[in-house]
């Protein structure tokens, strides 16, 4: 974990989640806000048609190579926010199962939504992040 970020898991909340509750940045640092990372190959295909757990795969592929091209790396993200489009639980599930691979030990707040439509042809799963970067921009 970057060391500008701290992870927050209040002991008067349930621990029986897999993520922090609040993250933590003292300044100064980088912000970097990454736009949702979608299930697109580099000619921009969506992948996986129909495939929650491949457009998870894809899309954090994705959203590893956007944050690298700032400097950054998932473990100096600091929020989330993951979109599913679906009504059911399952599939949300299905997602944040492949998701929690890539962040790993970083269970950094996070949110996981069911949406109705998501703006590619075929989308499944996006993922946005918001990551602050305790070196200089040069550094990165």
């Amino acid at each position: 974990m970057s060391a500008g970020v701290r992870l927050i898991r209040n002991a008067e909340l349930t621990q029986a989640v897999e993520y922090a509750y609040a993250s933590v940045v003292d300044a100064p640092v980088r912000s970097v806000w990454v736009a949702g990372a979608c299930p697109l190959d580099t000619d921009g295909n969506t992948v996986a048609i129909g495939d929650y757990a491949g457009q998870t795969h894809q899309v954090m592929r994705n959203l590893v190579t956007a944050l690298r091209g700032a400097g950054a790396s998932l473990t100096d993200v600091v929020k989330t926010t993951v979109y599913v489009a679906s009504a059911e639980q399952a599939d949300l599930v299905t997602a944040w199962k492949v998701y929690r691979e890539y962040m790993g030990e970083h269970d950094v707040p996070s949110t996981l939504l069911g949406v109705t439509v998501l703006g590619y042809s075929h989308q499944l799963v996006e993922v946005e992040a918001v990551a602050v970067i305790d070196r200089p921009a040069d550094a990165g």
